[in-house]
């Protein structure tokens, strides 16, 4: 017993000793690169009592070290990093000391910035973008299902719980996603969330600089965009500015009071997104929206710390730079201080002009969606940089026309109010997503429908988005359980009796849906009159819906026909565009047309003719 007790006592001095001579636990973000806009970073320091060291910069190579402050806490040192344009990649060398310690010295990476990463393409009109909650996809590697240290284990089992899908299940599967038709991936988080339980839909951040090791690494999710761009297809992250998890490894010792946004009592966002435009809202209202929490587990982070604010900004130039994503959608984007998000955003694009961001504004008005997107005029005298938008009111409206027997009346209206957006072109469109009823089920299990949908998506104005799984009618009849909503793909783990990659297991009507889907987002791929066209339509007749997409030398005609029975087309109501009578073809069926007045189009079906 006293072997044992002396042991621990040596052990203990020992770890104090190295504790004394380097105390850092954590410098965030963990390296920088020469040549960025962003020259100047401030680097947060964590470790026991860091503050109580001066600290100065060795071999200087071109970086300034340009001030040091300190916070409440004195485990977190901020220091801010001038990299100019002479510096040469290397390790800066941090010297820290104080009287009654030894000096250390902490090696700070700076990189070389990869060639053109400035000029990284967003992704724009001319995509197509397939949405994946990597829990749920495809389980590529069975030996991260489970990772030590980490608290929630796999349970396939549990509608909630973690299901294995991963990074590598993705990459392994990026050719099914290409011969679909799509051009992009957006996958949910993938950073760390180490929460007990309900982890696997990654909106519980807990370590801001780290994949989470269930889903892979921060080298193995950059090895898949770079495979995903030699395969021509661009990725999207999914990123959180609003909040963190509650076991983010600063909750249990936060900077400073203000680091989150502090309640007396858990006060919950009230979620009035109108009391951005209000003019009479009360003060009271605008804190309960922009401060109040979503969920217990989700503290509300204080953009209004500079320190904080810098921090967010820094990590998500850093995931451009050191990933190659093409964009980023943005949660809840109202929902943090609407002057950060804008400050977030004009840092973004000012390093990166080419790309793109869309934010998630869950409403379903046009007045408050188009009052986040660049280019409005806004009473109140706000001016955002976010060039793009969900669409909900336009998804919205989509359903209530496909589910009403006697009207398209709800899109064509809803479409009609495009002239709020200052560019409706870069909205991302879509028929579901993960927080919603799988369309299939919305549609209340009507293939022809669903295809009407997708067509609608495909040939509209703005970028499509399609879920996982849409191609082979998943669907969550009975529940809105986002457990269900998020099931695993098909084929996706081993001994799976449906495999929607190969097509065992499917049904006749999974085929169809999954080909007849494949056929229109490839075709969609080379029709720049999709891409970039203008868009007229004409006022639905008898539950027919006609619209064109056109350049001066492109024109596509888009006929959708919901009701059950055939419709006869009178193609002189269209003569405003098509000035003659029709020659084309129907890309959907192949037959073509010479020289036609008048269409006969099936019931619940649509066209999609290229115009000669």
């Amino acid at each position: 017993m006293k072997i044992a007790t002396g042991f621990m006592l040596l052990l203990s001095l020992c770890f104090t000793q190295i504790w004394a001579q380097n105390p850092i636990t954590r410098v965030e973000p963990p390296n920088w690169w020469v040549g960025m806009e962003h020259n100047t970073v401030e680097l947060l320091v964590y470790g026991k009592d860091i503050a109580s060291y001066e600290v100065s910069l060795k071999d200087e190579n071109a970086v300034t070290l340009k001030s040091i402050k300190t916070v409440e806490n004195f485990n977190y040192l901020f220091l801010t990093l001038h990299i100019s344009n002479n510096a040469q990649p290397g390790e800066l060398k941090l010297q820290f000391k104080k009287p009654s310690s030894k000096p250390f010295t902490y090696s700070y990476p700076i990189n070389q910035r990869k060639a053109n990463r400035r000029y990284i393409e967003g992704f724009d009109s001319s995509d197509a973008i397939y949405l994946i909650t990597p829990d749920r996809f495809v389980n590529g590697d069975v030996t991260n299902d489970a990772v030590e240290g980490l608290k929630e284990l796999p349970n396939r089992k549990e509608k909630a719980g973690r299901h294995g899908g991963d990074v590598a299940g993705i990459v392994e599967n990026l050719d099914y996603i290409k011969e679909l038709g799509f051009t992009a991936i957006w996958t949910n988080p993938i950073l760390e969330n180490d929460m007990p339980d309900y982890s696997y839909h990654g909106y519980a951040i807990t370590d801001f600089y780290k994949v989470d090791p269930r889903y892979g690494s921060n080298a193995s999710f950059k090895a898949m965009c770079e495979k995903a761009a030699e395969k021509g297809m661009k990725v999207i992250m999914d990123m959180i500015a609003n909040h963190s998890g509650l076991n983010h490894w600063w909750m249990n010792d936060l900077p400073s009071k203000d680091w989150i946004n502090q309640w007396d009592t858990y006060t919950q966002t009230n979620h009035k997104k109108t009391v951005i435009l209000d003019p009479y809202a009360t003060e009271k209202d605008k804190k309960a929206f922009f401060d109040g929490w979503f969920v217990p587990t989700m503290p509300d982070l204080n953009q209004r710390n500079k320190s904080l604010s810098k921090y967010l900004i820094q990590n998500t130039l850093w995931w451009i730079e050191f990933s190659g994503i093409s964009g980023i959608r943005m949660d809840t984007y109202p929902y943090p201080d609407m002057y950060f998000m804008n400050d977030w955003t004009k840092a973004v694009m000012k390093e990166y002009p080419n790309f793109n961001i869309v934010g998630e504004e869950w409403v379903l008005r046009p007045t408050i969606v188009s009052y986040w997107q660049k280019g409005k005029q806004n009473s109140n005298g706000y001016t955002s940089e976010l060039k793009s938008l969900m669409d909900f009111p336009l998804q919205n409206a989509l359903v209530n026309s496909l589910n009403d027997s006697d009207s398209w009346n709800a899109v064509y209206e809803e479409l009609a109010q495009d002239y709020l957006y200052p560019n409706p072109q870069n909205l991302v469109i879509f028929p579901d997503n993960h927080d919603m009823s799988r369309i299939f089920t919305q549609l209340n299990q009507d293939k022809e429908l669903l295809k009407l949908a997708l067509t609608y998506i495909a040939t509209v104005r703005g970028i499509p988005q399609i879920y996982y799984g849409t191609e082979v009618l998943m669907q969550n009849r009975g529940t809105e359980d986002h457990g269900v909503i998020r099931s695993d793909f098909p084929g996706g783990w081993p001994n799976d009796k449906v495999n929607s990659f190969t097509g065992e297991g499917l049904t006749e009507a999974q085929l169809e849906t999954k080909n007849y889907l494949a056929k229109l987002f490839n075709w969609r791929k080379g029709n720049k009159a999709v891409h970039n066209g203008k868009l007229i339509h004409f006022a639905p007749q008898n539950n027919t819906y006609v619209f064109f997409r056109y350049t001066e030398s492109e024109k596509v005609m888009v006929i959708l026909n919901k009701a059950e029975k055939a419709k006869s087309i009178d193609l002189n109501e269209y003569k405003e565009v098509l000035k003659d009578n029709l020659s084309g073809k129907d890309v959907l069926t192949g037959k073509i047309y010479k020289a036609v007045d008048s269409l006969k189009i099936t019931g619940k079906t649509a066209m999609v003719i290229e115009v000669e």
